[in-house]
C-alpha cells in the first residue's frame, strides 16, 4: 500500500462514531461505533487536544495506520481538535461524502443526525449555501429514538409505517412525546401512530428543504435508513430521494474522500 493512495476519515458523531478507509478511489472498509462508548475506552484529552488510540481499538491494521492520511468532522467540531488529524467541517464531510457516493454535481443534501439537521445547496460540485438547526433535536434521530421508546417498537418497526399517519402537530421534541401519549390513549393503532411519527419529520424539515429547492434531493445520515421517511419526503416533493450507499457513514467518507 502505497503512502498517499491511503486516507482515513472519522466522522465523531453525537451518537455513533464512524470510520471509513478509502484506498485509492475506493472504500475499503467501514466501521461504527458508540460514541460515548468509543471515547471510554480509546480516548483521552491530553493538553486541550483530544487522543483516540486508534491502533488499541483494532478498526485499522497497523500497516494502514502507518501510510493513511486522517481527517476528522463531527459533533462538537468548533471545539474539536484531534491530534496529527486535518480537521475539517461538517459540512465540507458531508458535502464531500454525497458527491463521493452519488457522482452528482448539482443536489440538495439533507443530512439528518442524531442530533441535529442540515440541508445544503451544491452547485457544479460547490457548496453554495446552507442552512442548520443543531438548537433543536426534533427534527433529528434523536426524536425518533424517543418515540419509538414511548410506542415501545424498534426503530426498525417505526420506519417501516408511513400510511395514514396520526397528525401530530407539536414543533418541540418535549410537547411532541405529550402529544404521542395523548394519541395513545385515543385509541389510534401502533402503526398509524408510527406513520404519524415519521410524518412529523417531514414536516419539519420541509421549510428548510423549501428554502433550496432542486431537481435532485440526496439524503445522508441515519436517519435516511428510515424507509418511511424516504416514502413521505417523496410523496411530499413529488420526485425520487437520492440514498446513497452508504448514508450513516458519509460523513466519514466524506473526510477520506478530501
Amino acid at each position: 500500500m502505497e503512502s498517499g493512495s491511503s486516507r482515513i476519515g472519522i466522522d465523531l458523531g453525537s451518537r455513533k462514531a464512524k470510520f471509513a478507509l478509502l484506498v485509492g478511489n475506493n472504500i475499503a472498509k467501514l466501521a461504527d461505533r458508540d460514541t460515548v462508548t468509543f471515547y471510554k475506552r480509546f480516548g483521552r484529552m491530553e493538553g486541550g487536544e483530544l487522543l483516540l488510540d486508534l491502533a488499541g481499538s483494532e478498526l485499522f491494521s497497523p500497516e494502514e495506520l502507518s501510510v493513511s492520511a486522517v481527517t476528522v468532522t463531527g459533533y462538537g467540531r468548533n471545539t474539536l481538535s484531534l491530534r496529527g488529524a486535518r480537521v475539517i467541517s461538517e459540512i465540507r464531510a458531508h458535502v464531500a461524502g454525497a458527491i463521493k457516493q452519488t457522482g452528482l454535481k448539482n443536489f440538495t443534501m439533507l443530512d439528518m443526525g442524531g442530533q441535529d439537521t442540515k440541508v445544503a445547496l451544491i452547485t457544479s460540485g460547490k457548496l453554495a449555501d446552507f442552512v442548520m438547526n443543531d438548537k433543536c433535536a426534533a427534527s433529528s434521530g434523536r426524536y425518533l429514538e424517543n418515540m419509538a421508546a414511548i410506542l415501545e417498537v424498534s426503530l426498525e418497526e417505526l420506519s417501516s409505517h408511513w400510511e395514514e399517519p396520526v397528525p401530530l402537530d407539536a414543533t418541540c421534541g418535549i410537547f411532541g412525546e405529550s402529544e404521542l401519549i395523548g394519541q395513545i390513549l385515543r385509541g389510534f393503532p401502533v402503526e398509524r401512530l408510527c406513520a404519524g411519527v415519521n410524518q412529523t419529520l417531514v414536516k419539519r424539515v420541509m421549510p428548510m428543504l423549501n428554502r433550496f429547492p432542486s431537481e435532485n434531493l440526496v439524503l445522508t445520515g441515519g436517519v435516511a435508513l428510515n424507509r418511511a421517511l424516504v416514502k413521505l419526503l417523496e410523496k411530499e416533493i413529488g420526485r425520487n430521494i437520492i440514498v446513497p450507499p452508504h448514508p450513516q457513514h458519509n460523513g466519514a467518507i466524506g473526510c477520506a474522500t478530501i
